[in-house]
């Protein structure tokens, strides 16, 4: 193993891109689907939840679509990811986007509820419009 070469490799891998040129733009609208947009603030609030909505529905700004010559595309995130709370507020904001609604049930962040409230609010989340669930798995 020829450590000062592996050295010297690692430290260029962060000014290297490895998709270049037409492909680029393309491989990073890509990886735009396979982000979710998340707010898991304590301080949360509808008004928070809709400007991230709206972040979701338009994430790159229009000048930027025009100078990538991708008018008629529609770049979009994977999904937006919110407390049990607010999922209402999220699926509301995003009608007709296609975006799914992702929520973090069962206690998050710590999961510490009863298996029947996890289960309870998991069916609440769903019924709210939440095409996704994230749960806490306590292994204690």
């Amino acid at each position: 193993m020829n450590r000062s070469a592996i050295e010297r490799r690692c430290a260029t891998l962060t000014k290297r891109r490895s998709i270049k040129k037409e492909w680029q733009a393309a491989w990073l609208l890509k990886s735009l689907r396979c982000m979710d947009l998340t707010t898991l603030s304590s301080d949360d609030t509808p008004d928070r939840v809709n400007r991230l909505c709206a972040k979701a529905r338009q994430p790159l700004r229009p000048e930027l679509i025009e100078n990538l010559c991708l008018n008629g595309l529609k770049p979009r995130v994977g999904a937006v990811c919110v407390y049990h709370a607010y999922v209402e507020t999220a699926v509301n904001a995003l009608k007709n986007s296609g975006i799914p609604v992702a929520a973090v049930s069962t206690g998050f962040p710590h999961g510490l509820n009863s298996m029947p409230r996890r289960i309870e609010e998991i069916k609440d989340s769903v019924a709210a419009g939440a095409k996704e669930i994230d749960i806490v798995i306590t292994r204690s």
